[in-house]
């Protein structure tokens, strides 16, 4: 009789009694954004300098640029980011020899861990931060479109955004702060474990696109290449497929293009020439697939660099 008791009073229990809720600790939280902005800038690009209440990232991903703050003069070069604290003065330019790619996001976080980035300003990204952040860019992209015209840089969501980009972008932001936190408070002691075989291809892959980078005006087929490394067509197409999520001829193409923009704002050579560097037949050729690529010929493109800055297109 007593054990019958027992039974009933815990089915009695109210639900909240028998399963305990957990609050989940958030130390790091973001609620509010102010602009998220990829610029392809040209090698003489300069900024007058500014600063501003809130905090900003600047991540070089490709090429080097030279910033003035408060704090110093900063090089930085491909894989470096940079924290502007809220009020501290800042002053990108370009070096003169290198046209460099970056990313800025500018936002509000009163969290009490963010003053680490108060006495740690400059961080050299690894490939887990590098991974974090591609993915930080990428859900940019879902979530944030064009400003209507005459509003300025304000940020704007964009038309038609896939479903959860904005938290997306926000839980990434908030990934790339806490791992960033963590390299300078952690200190690895582990012994080196057996490189997983998704990582072996993705090195493997590396060294392909190293050897396509170095002569992107060869003209390299994806023959070329299977005979070169000894591997076959279809483990190539599916290595591709997993590190860069394309196909080989695709990224080769790709990286073209990336090269014509570089050329283009480094302004050493003339259309027809860089058309020669990069293996185009004609610069007629050449200027049709740079269209198809970007939306504007290369001459377009040269001209939206004297405002100093393009936004990046898909």
């Amino acid at each position: 009789m007593k054990k019958k008791d027992n039974v009933s009073t815990q089915k009695g229990r109210h639900p909240a009694m028998r399963f305990p809720r957990y609050e989940i600790r958030e130390d790091i939280q973001i609620r509010k954004l102010i602009s998220c902005y990829y610029f392809e800038l040209s090698k003489n690009y300069k900024y007058a300098g500014e600063k501003h209440d809130f905090w900003e990232i600047y991540y070089v991903d490709k090429g080097e640029i030279e910033i003035d703050t408060d704090f110093g003069h900063f090089n930085l070069k491909q894989g470096d980011l940079l924290f502007h604290e809220p009020n501290e003065f800042h002053s990108p330019k370009s070096n003169g020899k290198v046209s460099p790619n970056v990313f800025v996001v500018t936002f509000e976080c009163d969290s009490e861990p963010m003053s680490f980035f108060i006495r740690n300003k400059l961080f050299r990204l690894g490939e887990k931060e590098k991974l974090v952040l591609a993915h930080l860019m990428d859900e940019g992209w879902n979530a944030f479109g064009p400003s209507p015209a005459g509003s300025g840089r304000i940020l704007f969501p964009r038309a038609g955004a896939p479903f959860g980009s904005e938290q997306l972008f926000k839980v990434h932001l908030e990934t790339l702060l806490i791992h960033l936190i963590r390299s300078g408070h952690e200190e690895q002691k582990t012994t080196p474990a057996p490189v997983p075989r998704d990582n072996q291809e993705s090195g493997a892959a590396d060294k392909i696109i190293k050897y396509m980078i170095e002569r992107l005006g060869d003209n390299l087929t994806l023959d070329d290449l299977c005979d070169h490394f000894a591997i076959g067509r279809t483990q190539i197409s599916i290595m591709f497929k997993k590190r860069v999520g394309c196909g080989v001829i695709e990224y080769m193409n790709q990286l073209k293009i990336d090269r014509a923009k570089t050329h283009i704002r480094e302004d050493v050579y003339n259309l027809t020439e860089i058309s020669e560097l990069l293996g185009y037949s004609s610069v007629h050729y050449f200027s049709r697939h740079f269209k198809k690529a970007t939306n504007m010929t290369p001459s377009e493109y040269a001209k939206t660099l004297s405002r100093g800055f393009k936004r990046i297109t898909k």
